[in-house]
């Protein structure tokens, strides 16, 4: 019984560390990348399949459509405010990019409610 005990927790944290994704990337800089157009454009690209990616790039295209059909359930809590500044700044900024990820992503505005209501949300 005791085994079993051990067992079952085990089993249960793994599979909660599971519904979350890394946050090998949380210490990511958004403000340095936001405020130089290039790298910017680097990363979108990247997510856009228009251009070669970086590891964290790599990470972010792994895991945005995912993302943005659940409203970032799997988001670590600075994952969460660094996705709101980061989409806040390409839907005021970069808004030819916004539109082509919205097409990329959610092409028929099917999960729309659900990021939108994300993005909308207090952090």
């Amino acid at each position: 019984m005791k085994y079993f005990v051990i067992i079952f927790g085990l089993t249960f944290l793994s599979l909660t560390l599971a519904e979350q994704y890394t946050d090998r990337y949380d210490d990511l800089d958004v403000n340095e990348i936001l405020a130089n157009k290039r790298l910017l454009s680097t990363y979108i690209k990247c997510v856009l399949d228009k251009g070669r990616c970086t590891p964290e790039g790599k990470e972010i295209k792994l895991h945005i459509k995912d993302a943005m059909q659940t409203g970032c359930k799997k988001c670590t809590e600075t994952q969460k405010v660094k996705a709101r500044q980061v989409v806040g700044h390409i839907r005021e900024h970069e808004k030819t990019y916004w539109e082509d990820m919205k097409k990329k992503y959610d092409p028929g505005d099917k999960f729309k409610e659900i990021y939108e209501a994300f993005l909308n949300a207090e952090n």
